[in-house]
């Protein structure tokens, strides 16, 4: 149904010089997504504790991310109103990153008041680190199915029965969304893509859940185990971010520096890539949620993500040398394919 409406009002996504794809193909993949889950949501609204106030605010991001996919909003403005929808998130649902668990050693970290400002960061992080990992077919559905899978995972194990539909009823709907992405069983003639409107949401709404899964008497996990669970955006965007800052650049110009991207000029194919990068965010998952339920202390799984995330860095900032070397001992020639 939105296929048809995407081509009537040109809510497209045309090539150009980083997009490489055959005709126009509709930006419908997350408005499909989300009409589903905000109706789920509508009928069943103690799922979530602020179940009106989510589907305000993500229903707002949506409208946004729709208007974006239309007009190509300026990232200050879009930076602006996520902005505000953290606030008002903070304010109304009272979802705030405050209770940090043993972060640093065996004490538990209580920050009362830092925690706006970190929770301000986390909003405005994950939603941009989820939009900068939509750079090949499938790739942005397979990191929200798994880190959702996760906590769904989570939820499950601490009994919270409501979170835990919320978090499935996502994976349900996105499910068709990377199938007719890939081109799976249908082909490219039903070929759709997530858009802004659908990257947006799904960041807010990770961040809402792991929020609100985290924090409270009754909460379902620890505050680090969400880094583990989304722990290839997080690493990809953190990368990114600071090398595009270090040469100067805007941290949210487009390259092709992403993860993605380097494992496709490894000679991988697209499809290739997705699998790889899928497995290695499925690993992640798997390590925090198999961490939470052995009781591994906070601080042990923190440290270990610093460590990785600087090895990391560390590792990409040089990666185009080593990427060459590795072309030609192994003879690759394939030429890194665009942005799809």
């Amino acid at each position: 149904m939105f296929r048809k409406l995407a081509k009537v009002i040109n809510l497209v996504d045309t090539p150009n010089e980083r997009k490489v794809h055959s005709g126009t193909v509709p930006l419908v993949g997350g408005l499909s997504i989300f009409v589903v889950v905000f109706s789920y949501l509508y009928v069943f609204p103690n799922t979530l504790s602020h179940s009106y106030i989510y589907l305000c605010c993500a229903g707002f991001l949506l409208l946004i991310g729709v208007w974006d996919d239309l007009k190509d909003l300026s990232f200050k403005l879009r930076l602006l109103i996520q902005a505000l929808m953290s606030l008002i998130m903070m304010i109304n649902a009272d979802l705030i990153l405050i209770d940090l668990g043993s972060l640093f050693g065996p004490s538990d970290v209580s920050i009362p008041f830092l925690g706006y400002l970190l929770t301000f960061i986390a909003v405005i992080g994950a939603i941009n680190a989820f939009n900068m990992v939509d750079g090949i077919d499938g790739l942005l559905g397979g990191m929200a199915t798994v880190t959702f899978g996760a906590m769904s995972v989570l939820f499950l194990m601490s009994g919270h029965t409501q979170l835990l539909s919320f978090s499935f009823v996502i994976v349900i709907a996105t499910i068709p969304y990377i199938l007719m992405n890939v081109g799976v069983p249908f082909g490219q003639r039903f070929k759709v893509f997530m858009g802004d409107a659908g990257s947006t949401v799904i960041g807010f709404s990770i961040v809402w859940m792991l929020i609100e899964g985290s924090q409270g008497e009754t909460r379902s996990f620890s505050a680090v185990t969400g880094l583990w669970i989304a722990a290839i955006p997080i690493m990809d965007a953190l990368s990114t971010i600071i090398r595009r800052i270090k040469k100067g650049q805007s941290p949210f110009m487009p390259d092709r520096e992403h993860l993605h991207h380097i494992i496709m000029r490894l000679g991988l194919s697209s499809r290739q890539a997705l699998l790889t990068i899928c497995f290695i965010a499925l690993l992640f998952a798997t390590v925090g949620v198999v961490a939470e339920f052995i009781g591994v202390p906070n601080y042990v799984m923190f440290w270990s993500f610093v460590v990785i995330n600087l090895v990391y860095f560390y590792i990409m900032s040089r990666i185009w040398r080593v990427t060459v070397k590795i072309r030609k001992y192994f003879g690759i020639t394939t030429k890194l394919n665009k942005k799809q």
